[in-house]
């Protein structure tokens, strides 16, 4: 068994250095070692900047190079299920940012192909990896809100780019695959089932690609819920996630990067806490995850399985909205 990961990038994404580069200087069992760019000017520029020591001059280069153990997929969403495809078909693993894919579909896809070819598939769900998920699951499963009677979940923040890629309806864009597969990520982690879609309701950008949605959802046991996103709206930020039960209330302000900031409140029958959960940044603990994956076979809970049931109510909360899904010669 290898005692290190030698990692390539797909493109220069901006994700990708606060994603990858810097958490992999961290992590001795971690070293990125090549990158490629449609582009080969701009990954000579990226490369240099950031220390990569070897350019290849395309995508395919960089998938059939057998000094690479595992590929990270930071390519627009559109690209997520062609390239993941190829870099499993060719022996590497794959980190592919999220969402997963387009639509669950793809998905699918993506995911026999790991099967197939017996690498690894992991969605890059990086704020499931910071101490405080588990604390906030913790929690919810000790009792202390009572029984769970309804999850809700907002991730706005403020990106009005329309020329950006999250707009693209050719390569998969929206607030909803953007920021709101967040949302739905969290809203199914606190309610530890997977939801119905009763109704989406979509405002604008552009034909068929939503700026802000907001969907309510039906958990089994009658457990209610509520998702709301956005990448330019009124509301300009709020990251919160709040679990309401039958005796209390928890509320976590930014459970998407804790290790910048949050909160967590909790009310009960026995007054108010508050509590801090310790620990680093959310990417630096994917990574490790990656990493112990791929190298010691620990599994990660954001593999291409839960990818599939993510994108399938994403794809639900396209249908209902009547902006159709993703992908599918959109």
């Amino acid at each position: 068994m290898a005692e290190r990961l030698r990692i390539g990038t797909l493109g220069a994404a901006r994700i990708t250095p606060p994603a990858l580069l810097r958490p992999a200087r961290k992590l001795a069992e971690v070293e990125v070692v090549a990158v490629a760019a449609r582009d080969e000017a701009r990954a000579r520029r990226f490369a240099s900047k950031h220390d990569i020591p070897r350019v290849l001059p395309s995508y395919e280069a960089l998938i059939a190079d057998p000094e690479i153990d595992a590929i990270y997929n930071p390519l627009p969403n559109g690209l997520h299920c062609e390239w993941t495809i190829k870099a499993l078909e060719a022996g590497k693993h794959v980190l592919c940012e999220k969402p997963l894919a387009s639509n669950a579909q793809e998905a699918r896809r993506m995911a026999e192909a790991a099967e197939r070819s017996g690498r690894i598939l992991a969605e890059a769900f990086h704020w499931r990896y910071h101490p405080l998920a588990a604390r906030m699951r913790e929690l919810v499963e000790a009792g202390e809100l009572g029984r769970v009677r309804r999850v809700e979940v907002s991730t706005c923040v403020p990106l009005p780019l329309p020329g950006d890629i999250r707009y693209r309806l050719d390569l998969a864009g929206g607030a909803t695959m953007d920021i709101g597969c967040y949302a739905v990520n969290i809203a199914r982690f606190l309610a530890g089932a997977e939801p119905e879609v009763v109704t989406a309701e979509a405002r604008l950008s552009s034909p068929r690609v939503d700026r802000w949605m907001r969907a309510e959802l039906a958990f089994p046991d009658g457990v209610s819920g509520r998702v709301t996103c956005a990448l330019f709206s009124a509301q300009l930020l709020k990251i919160q996630a709040v679990v309401e039960g039958e005796s209390g209330r928890m509320q976590v302000f930014n459970p998407l990067a804790p290790g910048i900031y949050h909160r967590l409140r909790v009310s009960n029958s026995s007054g108010v806490r508050r509590e801090r959960v310790p620990g680093g940044m959310t990417y630096e603990y994917q990574l490790e995850a990656f990493a112990k994956w791929v190298l010691e076979g620990i599994p990660m809970p954001s593999d291409a399985e839960d990818g599939i049931r993510n994108m399938q109510v994403i794809d639900a909360i396209y249908e209902k909205s009547g902006l159709g899904m993703r992908g599918l010669g959109s």
